[in-house]
């Protein structure tokens, strides 16, 4: 679709809510105010964005991805987790070296096999973020102890912890922050039902309350009735069945049916085509067998051709299992981390041949940390964890956040190394959603925790 067109369809539809707005006063809900004023954002923006989540489900280990290095430091690491700790010598090829030195002589290094992200951690195109984790507000380890402020719901429990990070709500919640900044920014896009992107499946972060989340394959979009032109034999019968499903009904559950039946018909045909053209020698850096690089890839080409499919903004979630480790740490680990990195670089290094490292920021999730403190073989569940940001628009070769003391029952930690999180996930998630165009003002709309937290705290800037 032609920019220009584009423009003007998300101006119309803009104008069009706007109209409804001043009909309906002070009867209409503020969260669709603040839509209209998101979608002013985008039917004014002519460049393109994306944002691609990396969920490492499980409950990735942070102490092994981002050991200590310095002596003292790497002293206290080694004696909480002897059994499980990585050899210091093993680290000295991986020694993150940031432009601002950390205070009290603190030293990180990524685990061995993140060694492939360090060359870009150097050139200033990574950040990493020091203990994020979900709170509801900022909270001290005396409020935690004592239980005088709201905590979120069933701490250390996977499937409570994965919602809690990709909705700012418990288990059950119907919409996840991903999907809510679509919310604002699909009526700038040619098709909305291209704003958020699944490549893993199904997951709230890429729910809206009113976006949906198009789920692909890593082959491509995924074919409704397998594509087939015939049915039994009969292209006759195959065109009557795509009749019926899509047809006007009268019933609203069949009208609804219909439409979403053309829709996915319809998109699939869109996406299908403009993949056809984008040049498969763009492609080839991405490692096999890696499932997550296998997503990544048809992110990367997805983005290829967004000005095809008359997208500007897009939220994107892949994801990578097999993280909690409560046993074999020391032999799965390295072998997850690994997968990680490969296919990270593979990423990063193809936007750079698409000439859109500066159009994509990449960043990782997990459920949460894990513990410091050995549980056998492995850790058990924590609650605050590092994490890393990925693309040209970041200000990489950085620390952001606060270095969390080392050790059990140190001020920063709950116990056994769990630390308590010092950056929420509701401010890492606002430095994201900043970057990507969300203004203060929709910013509670999209994460509903965030006014616990001075304004001026919400962009930490590593983005």
């Amino acid at each position: 679709m032609n920019t220009s067109d584009t423009g003007y369809q998300s101006r119309r539809a803009f104008l069009k809510r706007s109209a409804a707005l001043g009909l309906a006063g002070s009867a209409m809900p503020f969260v669709t105010s603040l839509a209209a004023i998101g979608e002013a954002a985008a039917a004014v923006t002519t460049d393109y964005k994306a944002l691609v989540c990396v969920f490492l489900y499980g409950g990735n280990d942070y102490a092994n991805t981002l050991p200590p290095y310095d002596q003292a430091s790497y002293n206290l690491y080694q004696a909480a987790r002897s059994n499980i700790a990585l050899a210091r010598n093993t680290l000295d090829a991986t020694v993150l070296n940031p432009v601002t030195a950390l205070p009290g002589g603190r030293q990180y290094a990524l685990a061995p096999t993140l060694a492939p992200l360090l060359p870009i951690f150097n050139a200033g195109k990574i950040a990493v973020a020091l203990n994020v984790g979900t709170l509801i507000q900022p909270t001290t380890k005396a409020q935690y102890s004592n239980n005088s402020v709201p905590l979120p719901p069933k701490l250390f429990s996977h499937n409570d912890q994965q919602s809690f990070w990709q909705a700012s709500n418990p288990e059950g919640a119907t919409s996840g922050w991903g999907g809510r900044i679509g919310d604002l920014f699909q009526s700038g896009n040619g098709s909305s039902t291209l704003t958020c992107i699944n490549a893993t499946g199904n997951a709230v972060f890429l729910t809206g309350r009113t976006a949906i989340q198009y789920s692909v394959g890593t082959g491509g979009p995924i074919a409704l009735l397998n594509n087939g032109s015939s049915l039994f034999g009969s292209t006759t019968a195959a065109s009557t069945l795509r009749t019926l499903m899509t047809g006007s009904q009268a019933n609203i559950f069949q009208s609804e049916h219909a439409r979403v039946s053309k829709r996915a018909l319809d998109t699939y045909a869109q996406v299908n085509t403009a993949l056809a053209g984008a040049p498969a020698a763009n492609f080839t850096g991405f490692p096999t067998p890696n499932s997550l690089a296998d997503q990544l890839k048809i992110v990367a080409r997805l983005i290829s051709v967004s000005s095809e499919l008359g997208a500007r903004r897009q939220v994107f979630f892949v994801s990578i299992g097999g993280w909690d480790m409560h046993d074999a740490l020391v032999a799965n680990h390295p072998t997850q981390t690994g997968l990680l990195a490969n296919a990270l670089k593979a990423f990063y290094d193809t936007t750079k041949t698409l000439g859109v490292a500066d159009k994509v920021t990449t960043f990782t999730a997990s459920d949460f940390g894990r513990t410091l403190q050995s549980n056998d073989d492995g850790s058990d569940h924590g609650w605050g964890s590092m994490h890393f940001v990925m693309g040209d628009a970041v200000r990489g070769q950085r620390f952001y956040g606060t270095p969390p003391a080392i050790g059990n029952n140190t001020p920063d930690d709950v116990g056994q190394g769990r630390l308590l999180p010092t950056m929420s996930v509701d401010q890492y998630a606002a430095t994201l959603a900043s970057w990507f165009g969300v203004s203060a003002g929709d910013m509670p709309t999209v994460l509903p925790n965030i006014g616990n937290y001075n304004s001026s705290t919400w962009n930490v800037g590593f983005v």
